[in-house]
C-alpha cells in the first residue's frame, strides 16, 4: 500500500527515475494498492526521456512492499513499490516494463502493461 509522499520506482523506460504520489482517488481513500492509479509528481528524470522533471503525471502500481490478500488466501508482495507511468487513454508511456508485475493490474484493466511485462506474478 502507498499513501501520500510515497516515493515509487519506475518499473518502465519513459525516462523517470522516481515518482512521489500527491494525489490519490477519493473513491480509493487514504491508501493505494496494486493496479490503483495514483497522481504522481516525477523526481529525477532523465533529458532525453518522455517525461520532464516535476512534471505531474498518473501511474498504476505494478509493486508493493505491503503483502495483498487475494481471493485464494494466497499473498503477494515484492522488495519494491513500483509504478508504471500511463497516458489519459491508460496506455503505458514507455515501450518496456521492467521487472515483474502482479496479476492484479492485469485485472484492473491494464493488459497493454501486462503483455509488455517480462513476468506477470
Amino acid at each position: 500500500m502507498v499513501q501520500l509522499r510515497s516515493r515509487l520506482n519506475l518499473a518502465d523506460n519513459s525516462g523517470a527515475k522516481q515518482l512521489m504520489v500527491i494525489g490519490i482517488s477519493v473513491k480509493i481513500g487514504k491508501k493505494a494498492t496494486l493496479g490503483q492509479v495514483v497522481q504522481c509528481s516525477v523526481k529525477g528524470a532523465d533529458p532525453n526521456g518522455t517525461v520532464s522533471n516535476k512534471e505531474k503525471v498518473k501511474a498504476v502500481i505494478v509493486r508493493t512492499k505491503k503483502e495483498v490478500r487475494r481471493k485464494d488466501g494466497t499473498y503477494i508482495r515484492f522488495d519494491d513499490n513500483a509504478a508504471v507511468i500511463i497516458d489519459k487513454q491508460g496506455l503505458p508511456l514507455g515501450t518496456r516494463v521492467l521487472g515483474p508485475i502482479a496479476r492484479e493490474v492485469k485485472d484492473a484493466g491494464y493488459t497493454k502493461i501486462a503483455s509488455l511485462a517480462k513476468e506477470v506474478v
